[in-house]
């Protein structure tokens, strides 16, 4: 897919686009067929008038009071390594591309994950299902959206296609 981003703020002369350009997906060995597209972020409470660019934004979730807004693209589940598959390479990169990913995956339990955000998620294309801690699935198609209050859970994509998810990830502190 190919993904723009085109921001808009105060200049001198009044409102105006201030970025436009196209944001490249990142994509790893370790997640064959998915694309991670970074389009907007803040690591703490957003200000206006936005002037230029975009926010400092550090690692691919927020911390507490900051916000991400993504696609993201999971291929079919059956994805195959390549035969020459470098898993020491593969954790590397994600390391270095999608910084704080590693942190929560659950090697155990491949795509369970366990984040402080709140995350807004409406699947744009395809579909793929929500896997929660208790066994519980969910079916999301085009068009659904899911508020997901930083449970415990999994997305797989069980078809032949792609699917693409737009995701607005809220950091908070969690308590209790």
């Amino acid at each position: 897919m190919d993904v723009r981003r085109i921001v808009t703020g105060l200049t001198p002369g009044g409102a105006a686009v201030v970025s436009d350009e196209p944001v490249s997906p990142i994509t790893a060995g370790l997640m064959p067929g998915a694309e991670f597209h970074a389009l907007w972020g803040t690591d703490g409470p957003a200000s206006l008038p936005l002037k230029e660019g975009l926010p400092a934004a550090k690692g691919w979730f927020p911390p507490p009071g900051g916000v991400r807004f993504a696609f993201v693209t999971l291929g079919p589940e059956g994805a195959r390594y390549p035969a020459d598959f470098d898993l020491g390479a593969a954790v590397a990169e994600v390391a270095e591309k999608l910084p704080g990913m590693l942190e929560v995956l659950e090697l155990d339990h491949p795509g369970m994950h366990t984040t402080d955000t709140v995350d807004l998620v409406t699947m744009l294309s395809g579909e793929v299902w929500l896997e929660l801690d208790n066994g519980q699935e969910t079916l999301v198609r085009a068009g659904d959206t899911v508020v997901q209050a930083g449970t415990r859970h999994a997305w797989h994509n069980r078809t032949d296609e792609p699917c693409t998810m737009a995701v607005a990830m809220i950091g908070v502190a969690r308590s209790g």
